[in-house]
């Protein structure tokens, strides 16, 4: 179990560390950053009070887009280490032409992955106060 999940999440983890590292770099050459360090506050402060609250909203829509992936891996990874899990039921399902279990399990994924969209669109209000005054 621990072999699939570090295989597939270490995937996952180095694109959102990438996507952090890039905004970062770029939300940190900002104008309010250079006003934040003349004020004189603290680094630590600027950098994780002002630029990574900045810096996190296209993470956190990389990291929504990555839950569909991770649902479209999880079929090839279970499958491939025949482990039981959704996506070897669907696997199953396709393959016996059982489609009351595909339409359910395709379903069940397409509303997850609405509430995921959903949970991100909430995290964009919770990150940035700009889209709490709207």
């Amino acid at each position: 179990m621990v072999l699939p999940a570090v295989a597939y999440g270490m995937i996952q983890a180095a694109g959102a560390a990438r996507m952090t590292r890039s905004t970062l770099l770029e939300v940190l050459g900002e104008d309010f950053i250079r006003t934040a360090r003349a004020k004189g506050l603290a680094g630590w402060v600027v950098l994780y009070k002002h630029a990574l609250r900045n810096a996190l909203i296209p993470v956190v829509t990389l990291i929504g887009l990555n839950v569909g992936v991770l649902f479209t891996g999880a079929v090839v990874i279970e499958t491939l280490f025949g482990l039981p899990g959704l996506g070897a039921f669907l696997v199953t399902g396709i393959l016996k032409r059982d489609y009351p279990i595909v339409q359910g399990a395709i379903l069940f994924i397409s509303t997850f992955l609405v509430l995921v969209n959903l949970g991100v669109d909430l995290l964009y209000r919770a990150i940035d106060p700009r889209l709490r005054r709207a």
